[in-house]
C-alpha cells in the first residue's frame, strides 16, 4: 500500500529531528574535546614551567646546601690503635666439694655457683683459666678428679673461651680419660690448651692454638711441670706439653728443646701476641724457684708476651714491664676449689689490656687490673651453698646475716647474704691480695 503525503511529511520531520539531535551531540563532543585539549595543554605548560623554575633555583642556590664543605665530607680518620681485654682466672679444682656445689634436683647445675662472677668472666674479649681435673664420666669427685660435663657447659655460659688442660691432673684417668676430657671440653664450645688426644693431633697443632680477636692474632701455648708424679705411656710422650725433662720426679732439668720448638712454631705464624699458660711452682708454697725464673726468661726472649701461672693454689706476684709491654703472673691462685687451706679461698680475675698499633705493627700489654674474688663455703652463708663471688660486691651488696640481730653496725638480711665471719675473711683477703701481687724486692724498696 502506498504512503500518503501526510505520512511522508511526518517521516521527514522525524528524520530531520534525529539529524538535528545527532548534529547537536557532535557539536557537544567537539567542544568537550577542545576544552580537554586546552586543559591538557595548560597542565603541560605548568609542569614545564615548574621544572624550569626548580632548575633555576637549584642552579642559583649555594652548593653547601646539598654538598657540605670539603672538610665535612672527608671521612673521619680511623684510629690506628686497637685495644682488647683478656681475662685470666686461676685453678678450678675438681674435688668432692666442688662437684657437690652443683648438685640439683635433676642432676647438676653450676650456674648458681658462678652467678656472681659471670659478668666478670664474660666482660672480656677472651677469657681463660686452668681446668685441674677431667670430664670423663662417673664417679665424680676428688678420687677421680672427674667432673660432670654440666660444669663445662656452665663455664661456657659464663663466658669462658679456653681451658688449660696441661696440668697435674691431665692423665689422672689415663689417656682414655684425657681424650674424653678433651672431647667434653670441645663439645661445650671451649678450646682446650696444652694437651692432645693423639700424636697426630699434636703434630697438626704444632703445640699451640691461634685465636683472632678484633684483628689481633693471639697464640696460646700451655705447659705443665708434671703430671702428678705419673709418667706418660710409651708412644704418648707428646700428648701433654711438659716444662721439664724430669717431669715425673725432681723438676730440675728444663726441657728447653721442647719449649723452644713449640715457640719457634708459634713465631712462624707471626702472631701479634703470645700467651703462655704455665702450671708450675710448688703447691701451697709462695717461693718462686730458680727454674721458674729461667723458664720465664727463656719464654720472654722467645717472643712470649704474657705468662699466666697456676698450681700453687695461692696468689703470687705479678710483674708488669711497661717498657717491654710484657706481663708475668706467677700464680693466680684458686678460682674455685675446696678453700680449706690458708690463702686458697681468695684470688683474682686478672684483666690484661692489650693494644695493637697498626701503623707500627707492634702489639703489647699496655695495662692490667684485677677483680678480687672469694670462695664462700657452706658454713659462711645461711643457704649453705658454696659459690664464687666478687669480694667488694659481696661485702657491699649482699649484706650480713646475723641470726641474733645484734650486729646493727652492718647491713641487714639479704638474699645470698654472708656471715660476719665471712665478711671479716673478705676484708682480710682484700688486704692480702694487694700484698701478694707485689714482688718481694718491690716491697722492700
Amino acid at each position: 500500500m502506498a504512503l500518503r503525503d501526510e505520512d511522508m511529511d511526518k517521516r521527514r520531520e522525524k528524520r530531520e529531528a534525529m539529524r538535528r539531535k545527532q548534529r547537536s551531540a557532535a557539536r557537544r563532543m567537539r567542544l568537550t574535546l577542545l576544552v580537554a585539549l586546552v586543559i591538557l595543554g595548560l597542565c603541560g605548560y605548568g609542569i614545564w614551567q615548574l621544572t624550569q623554575n626548580g632548575e633555576d633555583v637549584q642552579a642559583a642556590a649555594p652548593t653547601q646546601a646539598t654538598h657540605p664543605p670539603t672538610e665535612a665530607t672527608e671521612p673521619t680518620q680511623r684510629s690506628p690503635l686497637t685495644t682488647i681485654h683478656l681475662r685470666a682466672a686461676g685453678d678450678l679444682n675438681v674435688t668432692d666439694s666442688v662437684v657437690s656445689s652443683g648438685i640439683a634436683v635433676n642432676g647438676y647445675d653450676f650456674s648458681g655457683v658462678f652467678k656472681d662472677v659471670s659478668s666478670v668472666l664474660s666482660g672480656a674479649d677472651l677469657t681463660f683459666m686452668n681446668f685441674e681435673g677431667n670430664a670423663c664420666g662417673e664417679p665424680y669427685g676428688s678420687e677421680t678428679s672427674s667432673a660432670p660435663v654440666r660444669l663445662l657447659d656452665d663455664l661456657r655460659a659464663c663466658g669462658v673461651d679456653l681451658l688449660q688442660v696441661a696440668n697435674s691432673c691431665a692423665i689422672n684417668n689415663g689417656i682414655n680419660g684425657l681424650t674424653a676430657t678433651l672431647n667434653s671440653i670441645r663439645s661445650a664450645g671451649i678450646e682446650p690448651l696444652g694437651a692432645y688426644a693423639s700424636s697426630r693431633e699434636y703434630q697438626a697443632s704444632k703445640g699451640y692454638t691461634i685465636v683472632e680477636v678484633k684483628g689481633v692474632k693471639i697464640a696460646f701455648v700451655a705447659f705443665t711441670k708434671g703430671l702428678g708424679g705419673r709418667g706418660m705411656p710409651a708412644g704418648s710422650e707428646n700428648l701433654v706439653n711438659l716444662l721439664y725433662v724430669d717431669y715425673d720426679n725432681l723438676y730440675q732439668e728444663i726441657d728447653k728443646d721442647t719449649i723452644e720448638t713449640v715457640l719457634k712454631n708459634v713465631q712462624a705464624e707471626r702472631p701479634d701476641l703470645t700467651v703462655a699458660l704455665l702450671h708450675w711452682g710448688s703447691e701451697y708454697n709462695d717461693d718462686i724457684s730458680k727454674t721458674q725464673k729461667s723458664i720465664a726468661n727463656l719464654m720472654l726472649k722467645r717472643g712470649v708476651d704474657v705468662i699466666i701461672g697456676t698450681h700453687p693454689h695461692t696468689l703470687q706476684p705479678i710483674v708488669f714491664d711497661q717498657a717491654a709491654g710484657t706481663l708475668v703472673a706467677y700464680s693466680l691462685g684458686d678460682f674455685f676449689g675446696d678453700a680449706v687451706r690458708g690463702a686458697t679461698n681468695y684470688s683474682i680475675v686478672l684483666d690484661i689490656e692489650v693494644t695493637k698499633d697498626t701503623t707500627t705493627g707492634k702489639t703489647r700489654v699496655t695495662d692490667y687490673s684485677y677483680i678480687p674474688i672469694y670462695t664462700v663455703t657452706e658454713s659462711e652463708c645461711p643457704d649453705q651453698k658454696r659459690r664464687v663471688v666478687r669480694i667488694q660486691g659481696a661485702m657491699k651488696g649482699y649484706g650480713l646475716y646475723d641470726p641474733t640481730g645484734e650486729n646493727t653496725s652492718y647491713p641487714g638480711r639479704y638474699l645470698d647474704s654472708i656471715t660476719l665471719q665471712c665478711y671479716e675473711g673478705m676484708k682480710y683477703a682484700l688486704q692480702r691480695i694487694e700484698e701478694r701481687i707485689v714482688m718481694p724486692e718491690e716491697k722492700s724498696s
